[in-house]
């Protein structure tokens, strides 16, 4: 078991265009929590976007919110989990999924991807 004084302050995302499983919000929530406590991470804030395609950023209002947090300098996270990829963002652009993850990981906030191994899957939770 991880001691609560070593987990690393993580953001989650979530986000749905529709609420049918296995992408509800509840479900992702659920899985972020158990890759929580595998991975060394403690919830400590949700952005949440219901009913909002994740085909940009513009109608995103959480989104919007977590990148400015992020870019701010000021976010009292220091890692962003999300359910996989596609809830991210589904961009038309995959240059601006891309960009997005660079200004966060650049900002010191990486992303991880919960449900699916990825490159940005790196050894971040530690403190």
């Amino acid at each position: 078991m991880i001691s609560a004084k070593c987990l690393t302050p993580a953001a989650q995302y979530v986000r749905t265009a529709t609420d049918l499983p296995p992408f509800s919000i509840d479900n992702q929530k659920d899985a972020i929590q158990r890759y929580a406590a595998e991975h060394g991470f403690e919830v400590i804030c949700t952005y949440a976007d219901p009913g909002k395609s994740g085909a940009g950023i513009r109608h995103r209002p959480s989104l919007r919110a977590l990148l400015q947090q992020v870019l701010s300098g000021n976010a009292p996270f220091k890692a962003i989990l999300v359910y996989d990829v596609s809830r991210w963002g589904r961009f038309q652009d995959v240059d601006e999924l891309a960009h997005y993850e660079f200004l966060c990981k650049h900002a010191g906030t990486p992303i991880r991807y919960c449900a699916e191994q990825s490159s940005t899957d790196e050894t971040l939770s530690e403190p």
